[in-house]
């Protein structure tokens, strides 16, 4: 007789405990994802979802709805919605050079 085997699907939510959890997990989302900004969208709604978007709602004065389409990697949030769910996450877009640019 063979035991079975439970499983559930992953959801990377349950594993956005820290600041630490999150700032690596969006290092990564934003390494992997290349120049696929849906990617990166889909990131921060992850996020978003892990910390509350009825508070993130709140505190970016979007609605609720408009955060879920436009984080969900179907949508194509603005720059300035971004920047505001960023600030409201307490994160900070920080430019670094990928490649030089004048090489010597």
């Amino acid at each position: 007789m063979t035991e079975k085997i439970k499983t559930r699907r992953w959801d990377v939510q349950e594993h956005l405990k820290t600041e630490e959890d999150i700032q690596g997990y969006l290092q990564a989302c934003f390494e992997e994802a290349g120049d696929d900004p849906a990617f990166i969208a889909a990131a921060l709604g992850d996020v978003a979802r892990a910390r509350g978007m009825v508070r993130l709602a709140r505190e970016t004065g979007l609605h609720r709805d408009t955060l879920y389409k436009a984080l969900s990697g179907e949508g194509n949030p603005s720059f300035a919605t971004v920047m505001k769910v960023c600030a409201a996450l307490g994160l900070k877009l920080v430019p670094m050079a990928a490649r030089e640019l004048h090489p010597a």
